[in-house]
């Protein structure tokens, strides 16, 4: 029988600022950025003092891998890195010199973008050789998602609820893209998701609110909830919207005075949480009114741990058939 693995990718996240220029080219595929630019993200990290995603990401595969020896897969669970080390390359070649001949490949950003997670996916492939891989394009839709981001949402609404002395609303979030990465870039066309040649449409956007209806559907005291993408990047031409900060005008013109932010699109606290979420719109909405608070990220979630755990147990089975 074949050797397996189990192989978790994430976007990566520097240890230290002065690394962060780095990092960016990394990001941007060798695309400078402007000075400006580099020194306000630095500025953020410096704010939030570090980015636990690579810790993270690590103890979510000590889970998954613990998930999946209780249940008879006995597998090491590896993790790579997008624009970080461990690098994605890096890592599959330790795993054909450990001997591993087949894994099961999942990207830790369930929302499929062919742009994004096709980087991801490329990044494998390049290295594999002879290693056989699975890999999971995107989960979205898994009901065991859902459930991991109700489970953090529930108390954090209940809290909230009880000091506003009514039912509080939620805006759900996931990152944003740029437009041009999942809409027609033929000149003149400005409606409407790419078409990837025998591909279909881009999913992102759709997969993306469909993750956030799941959770809402699962949480009933929810009066109201919206949905917006978040942490537009500083790159030429335009990203997907609506923005948090639109959204928030909106909310506070109906006359909303407390609110819950959970970005369904991360699945642990990194920059974008803990500065964007944390800071950015937080005192956004409380210079327009309005108190955002937002649930406990998933990070070391064990029902996000079991979610993982059942890709990779499909994912490992298809690989022997």
């Amino acid at each position: 029988m074949a050797k397996q693995a189990v192989l978790l990718l994430a976007h990566g996240t520097p240890e230290t600022i002065d690394q962060i220029p780095e990092y960016l080219r990394n990001v941007t595929s060798g695309r400078p950025l402007p000075p400006e630019v580099v020194a306000e993200i630095q500025h953020r990290y410096s704010l939030i003092g570090r980015s636990p995603l690579t810790e993270i990401t690590f103890a979510q595969a000590k889970l998954v891998e613990e998930e999946l020896a209780a249940s008879g897969v006995r597998v090491p669970v590896y993790v790579g890195m997008r624009n970080w080390r461990p690098y994605i390359p890096d890592v599959v070649r330790k795993m054909r010199a450990d001997g591993i001949q087949e894994a099961a490949v999942i990207c830790m950003a369930p929302q499929n973008s062919r742009t994004s997670v096709g980087l991801y996916r490329r990044a494998v492939e390049a290295e594999a050789g002879n290693l056989r891989i699975d890999f999971t394009d995107g989960w979205a839709r898994h009901p065991l998602l859902a459930d991991a981001f109700a489970e953090r949402l529930r108390p954090a609404l209940r809290k909230l609820s009880e000091q506003a002395g009514e039912p509080v609303p939620v805006l759900f979030t996931a990152h944003s893209v740029p437009t041009r990465t999942v809409q027609p870039s033929a000149a003149g066309s400005d409606s409407g998701p790419r078409i990837w040649p025998g591909q279909g449409a881009d999913p992102y956007a759709e997969e993306a609110r469909h993750t956030a209806e799941l959770v809402a559907e699962r949480v009933a005291e929810i009066p109201k909830w919206w949905f917006a993408f978040q942490s537009q990047g500083a790159s030429g031409g335009p990203w997907i919207g609506p923005t948090v900060e639109e959204t928030l005008d909106s909310i506070a013109a109906e006359g909303h005075k407390w609110l819950i932010l959970q970005p369904i699109g991360f699945l642990c606290d990194h920059v974008e949480i803990l500065f964007d979420v944390d800071r950015l719109f937080r005192y956004y909405a409380l210079n327009i009114g309005i108190r955002l608070e937002r649930p406990e990220s998933l990070n070391t979630s064990l029902t996000l741990a079991k979610a993982v755990a059942h890709l990779a147990r499909s994912s490992l089975g298809s690989l022997n058939t």
